[in-house]
């Protein structure tokens, strides 16, 4: 086989399209195949950066590893930034192009897009026996159909059979892939195969007549049920998640291996961005992490964390109105543990001086750090390497800050200053041994008897995540039916539904 492929559609976002696709492709991989992720456009504030110096959606980057196959541009050639409600940052080919607004991109930009989307698609069926591709939102939004580039769009101009993926855990399924397919022109019904179940509950056996009713209705069949699996560990495209989330909000974390444990708060700033750097944090036995966002929420905390976001000085400004600006001043005064990364690390610094951003031309800092910020036109994308704590450290920048670091000790593109430590480097924290000497650093300094696990793995732990997803497509899906799809593409004769595309 070369060259197959298949669109996972959902019937809404957070439907569970980024898990399904990253287990297909594990499923895939462990099959012998040589299998790529795909999404066309991506709207996310979580970015990875590839050796090659592209800016993509971690979610992508997550897929890729699931796959087995180093991450690149081909796969996300179209990242959208959120910087408002209404504008985000246009990342074309892992390189920033421009702002747009909401009614300038959909009202033309984005149709003229769909040729460069097509073209990466080609390139890696040329060179895959299978592409899975991740749709995006619902492929029913009839509003923004003429001019789609990642839902049936593409899957039309590349002949792609569609399954389509919904959530039972929110109530509504039925309803929901029904109304998906009928509210969809005849020809793009023509490439649904069937649907999904995700986050199921309880016995399937009860929801069978549903299934069988549905299958009357339209005339496609269900591929699968999945069960609702707890701490699935993939990369969120957004929202108010990290990607362990059974660390850190389902299951019960870890015991210690010393006698105490270790709270970590992050801030919840807007435009929050990256916050899977709090991930390897969680995975460790005896840390707790929690999102928070009033001043009360820091007083038990070990450390704080301020992470990336889109809007620094936006950041800056919230951290001010919600009393959280002066909770973290009177934490440094007093010697207890903050760390700021990326938008976070500029935040506790003397100045910003933001033309390019917000436009909001010079802003006081918090004062915590000797650093004082520039913003440039041109993003910096890097994946650099270095030593700190006596430990190699790796990780990725995405930035259009420039530090001007005037003092305080040397810690990797940054500085520390007493227990206050910033960096522009994300995912730092994800290699174990420089992970276990900043915890010690952390404990001490919040004199804590926490003692870091010596055999945490994060790379072992999210292969693990990967395998779990793997597995359920594996024991839960026709996998013989959805490799018959991959290889042969959409199967004839499927019925319209009524009443179609307005």
């Amino acid at each position: 086989m070369r060259g197959g492929g298949l669109l996972v559609a959902g019937t809404t976002s957070d439907a569970g399209k980024s898990v399904v696709t990253a287990g297909i492709c594990r499923w895939l991989v462990r099959q012998g195949l040589r299998v790529a992720p795909f999404k066309g456009q991506n709207m996310s504030l979580n970015s990875f950066v590839t050796r090659g110096g592209a800016e993509i959606g971690r979610a992508q980057a997550m897929q890729a590893q699931a796959a087995r196959v180093e991450p690149s541009a081909l796969m996300n050639p179209v990242l959208l930034k959120p910087g408002s409600d209404r504008s985000s940052q246009v990342v074309l080919m892992g390189r920033p192009v421009g702002e747009l607004s909401a009614r300038g991109y959909h009202g033309g930009r984005q149709q003229a897009l769909l040729g460069t989307v097509l073209e990466c698609l080609e390139e890696l069926r040329a060179t895959h026996d299978a592409v899975i591709c991740e749709g995006a939102g619902s492929p029913a939004e009839i509003n923004l159909r003429r001019n789609d580039i990642v839902n049936m769009g593409i899957a039309r101009a590349a002949r792609l059979p569609v399954v389509v993926v919904g959530d039972i855990d929110r109530g509504g399924v039925f309803a929901q892939f029904f109304g998906t397919t009928a509210l969809l022109s005849r020809e793009d019904q023509e490439l649904v195969a069937g649907y999904l179940v995700n986050k199921f509950r309880g016995d399937v056996t009860l929801l069978e007549p549903g299934l069988d009713m549905l299958h009357g209705l339209t005339g496609r069949r269900t591929f699968g049920v999945l069960p609702y699996a707890h701490g699935l560990g993939i990369d969120e495209e957004d929202g108010l998640r990290v990607s362990l989330r059974g660390a850190v909000r389902e299951s019960v974390v870890a015991p210690p291996v010393g006698e105490d444990v270790l709270r970590v708060a992050v801030c919840a700033v807007p435009l929050m961005s990256n916050f899977t750097d709090v991930d390897a944090l969680a995975a460790e036995p005896g840390v707790v992490v929690r999102f928070v966002d009033r001043p009360e929420e820091l007083v038990d905390a070990d450390l704080v964390v301020v992470p990336g976001t889109r809007g620094t000085v936006r950041a800056l400004a919230w951290l001010r109105e919600r009393g959280l600006a002066d909770a973290l001043v009177r934490r440094a005064a007093e010697g207890r543990p903050v760390l700021g990364v990326c938008g976070g690390f500029q935040v506790l610094g003397e100045r910003i001086e933001d033309d390019v951003e917000s436009r909001a031309g010079e802003v006081e800092g918090l004062g915590l750090l000797p650093v004082r910020v520039r913003f440039a036109v041109e993003k910096t994308l890097a994946r650099p390497s270095g030593e700190a704590l006596g430990e190699p450290v790796e990780g990725y920048e995405i930035h259009h800050g420039v530090a001007d670091v005037r003092g305080g000790e040397a810690f990797l593109d940054g500085c520390r200053v007493g227990a206050v430590w910033g960096t522009h480097w994300h995912g730092s924290l994800e290699g174990d041994g420089f992970r276990r000497a900043f915890l010690r650093e952390v404990a001490r300094a919040a004199g804590r008897r926490f003692v870091p696990a010596p055999d945490t793995s994060f790379g072992t732990l999210r292969e693990e995540q990967l395998d779990r997803l793997g597995d359920l497509i594996e024991e839960h899906a026709d996998t013989d039916a959805l490799l018959k799809l991959i290889e042969s593409g959409p199967p004839g004769g499927l019925p319209f539904v009524a009443p179609g595309a307005p």
